[in-house]
């Protein structure tokens, strides 16, 4: 009988605890920082592609036909002006200038024989009229028997760098044969193509401050030591990209730049009511930028944009968003897609303050 009174009791137990309901998990509600792109009057620096050239670079050709009899340089040397860097074998210029200068002694003597003839009544002034004029025929022939001879050797026409030489000795070389090129790397040029409202803006500024400065990137991503000026802008846009062309020039002490190398301009532009927001706010996939911009109901969708700068910690968009959108500013990898967001929102000029940017 005790045992049945003890069984009852343990289910009588059991029941009353399997029925008494379990407090409810409350569910932590995660609260998210949430902010506006900014419009702001500021400036970036900007990087252009750009081509170098030497202030002055020209082909070195052969003036005369012959074979190539010297060459005095080499390639890569730096050269003076009035140096001769080629000669080609001037025998043939030679035996030219010979048969004109005694042409012009036997043109000297018949003039001097006409002369006293006509002094004689023998020949009348017309023979002295035609003999000076075979003298003065004879002189132009040996004057250009000497320019051609002249012309054997070729000289540099100013300080430079000698480029590649394609021939060498003993190769017949004919008129206007390329021998090699010659580069004035003193001081070169930087063209670079600008878009129609940076033109516009770099025009205002210029006006304001006077002439820009600009920098140079080289290809190991290394600065240039001295800056540059941009001292020439092309008369006409192209009509296929909307670019106009930017020249600036640069020193070149060092000699460290060649013609034909690459970098990039750094120049600083000016905006006016640029849109900016954190770069923190963004996230990438593939070469795309995101935010989360969040709607009426709190929630978040995923908003593509375009990145028209960079400044230290901001990104100045070029479109996507608006300043009257609400953008996720913290915890872009813990959301996803539609998710409804509990949010506080942050002035976005509190939030610049807090970052490096510096205005003008």
């Amino acid at each position: 009988m005790k045992r049945v009174f003890i069984s009852l009791a343990m289910c009588a137990l059991l029941y009353t605890t399997a029925c008494t309901p379990k407090p409810e998990e409350k569910e932590e509600v995660v609260s998210y920082a949430v902010t506006s792109p900014l419009t702001i009057d500021t400036s970036f620096t900007k990087e252009y592609v750009s081509q170098i050239k030497s202030v002055r670079n020209i082909e070195v050709r052969a003036l005369e036909k012959g074979y190539l009899q010297n060459i005095y340089v080499d390639e890569g040397q730096h050269v003076r002006a009035g140096q001769v860097l080629f000669k080609i074998m001037p025998k043939m210029a030679q035996a030219e200038l010979l048969k004109a200068q005694a042409e012009t002694k036997a043109a000297e003597i018949e003039l001097e024989n006409t002369k006293l003839l006509t002094d004689k009544n023998v020949v009348s002034k017309n023979e002295l009229a035609m003999a000076k004029a075979k003298l003065q025929s004879a002189n132009a022939e040996t004057t250009l028997a000497k320019f051609h001879l002249t012309n054997t050797e070729i000289k540099a026409p100013f300080d430079g760098t000698i480029d590649r030489i394609p021939l060498k000795l003993g190769s017949l070389v004919d008129e206007g044969a390329l021998l090699t090129s010659l580069s004035d790397n003193s001081q070169v040029f930087a063209y670079f193509n600008v878009s129609e409202p940076e033109y516009l803006n770099y025009q205002a500024a210029t006006k304001q401050k006077g002439q820009q400065e600009v920098g140079l990137l080289l290809a190991n991503n290394t600065l240039l030591k001295s800056k540059g000026k941009v001292e020439v802008i092309e008369s006409e846009f192209d009509s296929e990209t909307g670019n106009i062309a930017f020249r600036a020039r640069f020193n070149n002490t060092d000699n460290l730049l060649r013609n034909g190398e690459t970098g990039k301009i750094q120049m600083v532009v000016p905006l006016k009511n640029a849109l900016v927001i954190p770069q923190k706010a963004t996230y990438d996939i593939q070469d795309k930028t995101f935010v989360f911009v969040i709607d009426k109901n709190n929630k978040v969708h995923a908003q593509a944009i375009t990145i028209a700068g960079e400044l230290p910690d901001l990104y100045i968009v070029g479109d996507g968003i608006t300043s009257s959108d609400k953008i996720l500013l913290e915890g872009v990898q813990k959301v996803k897609d539609d998710d409804k967001i509990a949010y506080k929102f942050q002035q976005p000029q509190e939030v610049i303050k807090q970052l490096r940017l510096k205005t003008e």
